[in-house]
């Protein structure tokens, strides 16, 4: 949904420059030579961060009990979840048999909280008949994240899908009619009916869908690893289901269909089930669209 979430904004936005340097320290410990080999981590290791590693080919490597996709070039990738742990670990075995553990720091964050009070029922509580779909459509979500494909378009980075002015942030949660819902998992930007959006980052297509109950016009984008990006409320659909595309393409067409008060984009993130913030991974908004929307 779309909301006023202007001074909200500004404050996430000095909140998550202000953490640069405790990412920083926390990466630190794990720049250098390991037991077996080198081992490179770099990006941020927040909560709903994103960072990359690099290791010697044909290393094997666990993040909390899950075995990574490891390149041919000894590279991989780890989300962090909203709420994740302050301290987890990395496992790793080296080509020649070392074993070595990695503890890897995960800043914490603070998220936003809203109330909206008088609302229609149905805009908080699903009919029965509107939960049989919503289960449909989320196994249809829930199969699109678990791809674990081998490509790494995620390395060359991702830039904003849309630019306009941002009016929701990730990890923010509302109160509706007295009952707390599901956090924000993504980053909402303003803009109208029919505006281009295109694909922040190449990868390939691996869900399409026009009408879903809650997010509309909904394209699920594979990056690699894990990595996906998720585009809902749109109007219009211009890719179809295993297509490749590439950074910068236009995809489709911002709407308000689905749950939303008025056109916008939500632009969400994932790897694998955990949910990412996708401005630590786009950057600041292009000054562009700040000085058009004043």
């Amino acid at each position: 949904m779309q909301v006023g979430w202007s001074r909200k904004v500004l404050e996430h936005d000095f909140r998550m420059c202000a953490r640069l340097a405790v990412v920083v320290l926390g990466l630190w410990a794990l720049v250098g030579d390991a037991v077996g080999g080198e081992l490179i981590i770099s990006g941020e290791a927040t909560q709903g961060g994103l960072v990359h590693g690099r290791i010697s080919p044909g290393a094997q490597v666990w993040y909390e009990g899950r075995q990574l996709r490891v390149s041919q070039r000894g590279e991989f990738v780890i989300g962090f979840g909203r709420n994740e742990s302050p301290l987890t670990k990395l496992d790793i075995r080296y080509p020649g048999g070392a074993r070595e553990q990695r503890q890897l720091n995960v800043a914490q964050r603070e998220y936003d909280m809203q109330r909206i009070d008088g609302l229609p029922p149905r805009k908080v509580e699903p009919t029965a008949k509107d939960l049989v779909r919503i289960r449909q459509e989320a196994v249809l979500i829930k199969t699109a994240r678990r791809r674990d494909s081998a490509h790494t378009d995620f390395l060359l980075g991702f830039t904003w899908p849309v630019v306009g002015q941002i009016s929701g942030v990730y990890g923010s949660q509302r109160v509706l009619n007295g009952k707390p819902k599901r956090p924000h998992y993504g980053v909402d930007v303003a803009a109208r009916a029919g505006t281009p959006v295109a694909a922040p980052a190449s990868g390939v297509v691996s869900l399409v869908h026009r009408d879903m109950h809650f997010t509309g016009g909904t394209i699920i984008i594979d990056h690699g690893h894990g990595l996906s990006s998720v585009f809902s409320h749109l109007s219009e659909v211009h890719v179809q289901e295993r297509q490749r595309v590439v950074r910068g393409e236009i995809i489709a067409k911002v709407g308000a269909t689905g749950r939303a008060t008025g056109p916008h984009l939500h632009w969400g993130m994932n790897w694998f089930e955990r949910r990412l913030d996708p401005q630590l991974l786009a950057g600041p908004m292009p000054m562009a669209a700040k000085q058009n929307n004043r």
